[in-house]
């Protein structure tokens, strides 16, 4: 479990005081002056390289018209700005939390930069300290009360103020400069980093340390700049509960959202920030447990990244913000990998360059580096470096399987296909809402599967999430009982009570499984998903409800061409299947298909997108329904047909809110979620688990094993098949007997965090 963590006042102080002490050493006091004066000329002046931009040639395209065009917009800032009571702009009136701090960051950057015909120029810089001065008069002020989201208080606004105010340097006076210090002490004083708990986790830690270190820069206080890295520490260990780092790659904030997109994106940001910042400095990161953020890398980031956009199931409450936005924070995490990579080691390095070389050569959708040149011009330039050196390879999707238990994902990587799993637990909620965003957002939790074919990088990027029916998000089961806007309460605190929501990998093929508690319903269901090499295979049972309407498994909802052409649908109820041109094929045995084909309009722009959406019906208030289907990605109709002609290619062993498993004999796999003890296909377990075995083919097989409910002191597994022996064991095994069946006994799984197991047998 992870512990708040805490500074005693004295302690703190006796450590600020000891830090400056560290830095100034035995040295007279003028020469101490001199080494701190010279340390803090090089964090300003690594601070514009590393934020604002370089590394580029500034008479070369596109960076020439990128900075011209700076240059033009600060210019219309400074003419337009018309300092007033309530304005800086007449078309902002204050608070404007992030318009004017923007303007006035720009504009400071117009300066710093070279080739903005503003280089330097003494006039604007003066216009930026005297806007910095006016917007901490009349809104930021030291004796102000902090009204509305804490957000802007802390860290959005006083960071680019505090920007600003270093990219123009001189030009802000003493007075100014020291007005704008005790404001921001005001907003974020030091007590904010005493304890590890509330706002003050994960990536708002991370923010709140640079606010911190820049604010440290500012006044040239190496009492501060110890503070802004002391205060890092606890966000680098591994948590078991709560906002942070988990061992399993899992990245959560708000206590219950997987967050690797946003969240997660900006604590990976900022740390490489500072890393590159701080290095060399007497404030240099040295804490050993800084290797975990960079292990996050491969662990986290790259499993929930593909062809360069970001997966939606780990962005929370920022999923509908704007068209596309899934690659803006694909691009977001490859520049954060790309600088993280400059103070990594070189194997470190030479790896993320390759692997950051693929996305941006795959995202044809949103190509990265076109994107890059209006977003950071410091990342063009370190992406346009890598993909112009031939000695750096680009790396290509990574086949496999990746469960992050602790978050309730996971992710499915086969050549030509991948497919992410979005499901909700005891910990994780079923969706966030807040400050008026994703308010529709309640079924995302149910067993929402996305998956991506070769050509549909854009699938879900596309204005989806504004004109999608969000009762009929494809994989989920649902009540189709209305819901209000915004249902629930705020921020992910819309946790059911199911606990069994997990799965068992050996990190080629998963068996994963839901007890889900439908979102504000009374609906209820065991869903289990088996991911294989061209298929995943979709069973539902237990499903019950007593909403007074009907529950529904959504088995696809794809947008497709909005001109009309294309995306032909065949569907043929009596041989059991379907095919959607372009996208893949459906394996339907005992059910009757309901499809549809609409166009639907959404969005403040109220545009409209074209979809096919696929389900099954269990009518109203079903009792104990089920489903079985077949997903087949990117599959041909004679393929698809072939498939459903097979009934013995995936057999399915038992589909009951007891047990569901199946088999599929031409790759060796026996799969089971055991939602209470049971045996099947050969498999008896003394407890809820699941399994997943594989017959290699040279005598060998793999059983994997996990503990998705995290409480089990103990589990014997029988497997009816003779084994000559266990080749390789784990540490949990404690026992295993082998002969005419193979017994394992496995200590305690609770501690594992849902991770899965397996031993490895030779065959009788």
């Amino acid at each position: 479990m992870s512990r708040p963590f805490h500074l005693g006042e004295h302690s703190r102080r006796l450590f600020l005081r000891l830090s400056a002490v560290a830095v100034a050493g035995a040295l007279s006091p003028p020469r101490a002056e001199r080494v701190r004066d010279g340390s803090f000329a090089l964090l300003r002046r690594r601070w514009l390289d590393v934020t604002a931009g370089s590394g580029f040639d500034a008479a070369a395209e596109p960076y020439r018209t990128r900075l011209v065009k700076l240059g033009a917009t600060a210019a219309g800032y400074r003419d337009t700005m018309a300092p007033a009571g309530t304005s800086l702009w007449p078309s902002l009136p204050f608070p404007s939390f992030i318009a004017t701090p923007t303007r006035l960051q720009t504009m400071a950057r117009a300066y710093a930069l070279p080739g903005t015909g503003l280089t330097d120029d003494a006039h604007l810089a003066a216009a930026v300290a005297e806007g910095i001065d006016h917007y901490r008069r009349q809104v930021y002020a030291a004796d102000a009360d902090q009204v509305g989201n804490w957000w802007h208080w802390q860290i959005g606004v006083p960071r680019k103020l505090l920007d600003a105010a270093l990219l123009i340097g001189p030009h802000l006076t003493d007075a100014q400069s020291g007005a704008l210090r005790d404001a921001v002490d005001h907003f974020v004083p030091e007590r904010l980093l005493d304890d590890y708990s509330g706002t003050s986790t994960g990536a708002n830690r991370v923010d709140l340390c640079v606010v911190t270190l820049l604010r440290a820069i500012l006044r040239s206080d190496p009492g501060k700049a110890a503070l802004a890295v002391s205060a890092l520490s606890p966000v680098f260990p591994y948590v078991d509960e709560g906002d942070g780092i988990y061992r399993d790659g899992s990245f959560v904030q708000h206590t219950s959202i997987p967050y690797q997109g946003t969240y997660g994106a900006s604590l990976l940001s900022g740390l490489a920030t500072l890393f590159a910042v701080l290095r060399g400095s007497p404030w240099e990161i040295t804490d050993p447990n800084g290797q975990i953020v960079r292990d996050m890398v491969e662990r986290s980031f790259a499993p929930v990244v593909h062809d360069g956009f970001c997966m939606d199931l780990v962005s929370g409450r920022a999923i509908g913000r704007q068209p596309y936005g899934d690659h803006g924070r694909g691009r977001a995490i490859a520049s954060a990998i790309l600088l993280l990579g400059e103070t990594a080691s070189a194997s470190e390095r030479a790896r993320w360059q390759a692997m950051v070389k693929g996305w941006a050569l795959r995202d044809t959708c949103e190509p990265m580096l076109k994107a890059a040149e209006s977003d950071d011009l410091g990342f063009h330039a370190r992406l346009a470096a890598i993909l112009g050196d031939d000695a750096i390879p680009a790396a290509g999707e990574p086949a496999g399987h990746r469960l992050l238990a602790m978050s309730a994902r996971a992710v499915h990587r086969r050549p030509g296909w991948c497919a992410g799993l979005s499901m909700a637990s005891d910990r994780i909620g079923h969706y966030e809402h807040g400050n008026g965003e994703n308010l529709r957002g309640w079924h995302t939790g149910s067993g929402m599967l996305y998956w991506w074919g070769e050509g549909h990088g854009d699938q879900y990027s596309d204005s989806f999430w504004s004109t999608v029916d969000p009762y009929r998000l494809p994989g989920t089961t649902v009540s189709t009982l209305r819901l209000a806007d915004g249902a629930g309460e705020g921020w992910g605190d819309t946790c059911p009570p199911g606990r069994w929501v997990g799965g068992a990998t050996d990190g080629l093929y998963a068996t994963v499984g839901q007890h889900l508690n439908g979102f504000e319903s009374t609906m209820e269901a065991f869903k289990s998903w088996f991911f294989l090499d061209d298929a995943v295979v979709c069973l539902g049972a237990g499903i019950t409800g007593g909403d007074g309407v009907p529950v529904e498994t959504v088995v696809d909802n794809r947008r497709v061409d909005d001109r009309g052409t294309g995306a032909l649908l065949t569907v043929d109820d009596e041989a059991g299947w379907a095919h959607l041109e372009g996208h893949g094929g459906y394996v339907l045995p005992c059910a009757r298909l309901h499809t549809l084909r609409e166009k639907r309009t959404g969005g403040q722009d109220q545009v409209t997108r074209s979809y096919v959406t696929l389900w099954l019906d269990h009518g109203v208030d079903p009792d104990s329904a089920d489903y079985v289907y077949l997903l087949l990605p990117g599959a041909s109709p004679a393929r698809t047909r072939a498939r459903a002609a097979d009934p013995g290619w995936a057999r399915v062993l038992a589909n009951t809110a007891r047990l569901q498993g199946v088999r599929v004999p031409s790759l060796g796999i026996t799969a089971v979620n055991f939602w209470n003890e049971g045996a099947v296909g050969g498999l008896t377990a003394s407890a809820p688990c699941a399994v997943l075995v594989r017959e290699i083919g040279d005598g060998t097989a793999t059983l994997t094993v996990s503990d998705p409910r995290r409480d089990l002191s103990a589990l014997t597994l029988t497997w009816d098949r003779p084994v000559a022996e266990v080749l390789h064991g784990h540490p949990l095994l404690t026992d295993a007997a082998t002969g005419p069946r193979l017994t394992l006994v496995f200590g305690r799984l609770a501690d594992q965090g849902g991770g899965s197991k397996t031993v490895t047998v030779r065959l009788s």
